[in-house]
């Protein structure tokens, strides 16, 4: 693993409906938390001073990782400039413990269509990436996480499986992994992949996050909405990472329909006894190779 991705155990996608829980301490189920870059940047001439302080307030008790949406690294356009220079303000100040965004592109010239938008997985598209992830990771002095995402569509072009693309990425930009579970499930249910075989080709050192979140079935196909708890077949998957991967930092993103907090803390617990239980077999495996 990565030295800067070192395992944080459990973490919270925090959203403002429990910022309370965080504002006067941290409640004991989890380590660290991930918030949404783009909310706690100035947009235009607009300041994000309030935000900010509530963030660094948080800063205070609890680790905090910035999670993007809008760097667009697999735009064939220039890298937004703008959008760049306060993102490092922003991590000057927040001192967070990692920095990550998908692999994607999310707009053209100045215009952004919130949206995590696939790529074909292509030598031309690979080139793209490595060379907007250097120039983020040169201007930000550090490795950022790259995230998989989700896709409901498939590229004729494409010269390769998508786990075989994002390999070559991270091996030529020299950054890690955000590993999205929850969207390897839902690639693989749209497409008609094995998932253990997406996973059991990411390059294991390189993953320094997992994400955990919950879909929408609509028959046919799936839908990454965070928006629902996580189902049973991710968490059953989970596990086999858990078993097969060094321990990696885990949370869970709630976006949709987000409950009380102790209902999300139910399923946070649940990742900790899965990660604990995995600790213990990979322990006594160890332990028994020695004797």
């Amino acid at each position: 693993m990565l030295l800067e991705f070192k395992d944080r155990g459990i973490g919270v996608g925090l959203r403002p409906p429990h910022y309370p829980r965080f504002l006067n301490g941290k409640p004991n189920s989890v380590s660290w938390v991930e918030v949404i870059t783009e909310n706690f940047l100035p947009w235009s001439n607009e300041t994000r001073i309030r935000p900010e302080q509530t963030l660094m307030k948080i800063r205070q008790n609890v680790p905090v990782a910035l999670h993007g949406v809008s760097l667009s690294l697999g735009s064939v356009d220039p890298l937004s400039v703008t959008y760049l220079a306060r993102l490092k303000q922003l991590a000057q100040t927040v001192e967070p413990i990692w920095i990550s965004d998908h692999l994607c592109w999310t707009g053209t010239g100045d215009k952004n269509l919130h949206d995590l938008l696939p790529l074909p997985y292509t030598e031309e598209a690979i080139s793209v990436l490595v060379r907007n992830i250097s120039e983020v990771q040169k201007a930000l002095g550090r490795r950022i996480l790259v995230e998989n995402v989700s896709s409901y569509a498939e590229f004729e072009h494409s010269e390769m499986k998508e786990w075989e693309f994002i390999n070559e990425v991270v091996r030529r930009s020299d950054c890690g992994i955000l590993l999205d579970v929850n969207n390897v499930f839902v690639s693989a249910f749209n497409h008609g992949f094995d998932p253990l075989e997406y996973l059991n080709a990411i390059p294991k050192d390189r993953v320094g996050q997992i994400h955990l979140a919950g879909h929408s079935n609509n028959g046919t196909h799936l839908v990454d909405t965070h928006d629902a708890p996580v189902s049973e077949p991710v968490w059953d998957l989970y596990r086999w990472v858990t078993e097969n991967f060094p321990l990696v930092s885990t949370m869970i993103e709630r976006d949709g329909k987000i409950p009380e907090w102790e209902t999300l803390e139910a399923e946070l617990l649940r990742a900790a006894r899965i990660r604990s239980e995995s600790n213990e077999s990979h322990s006594t495996k160890r332990i028994a190779a020695v004797l």
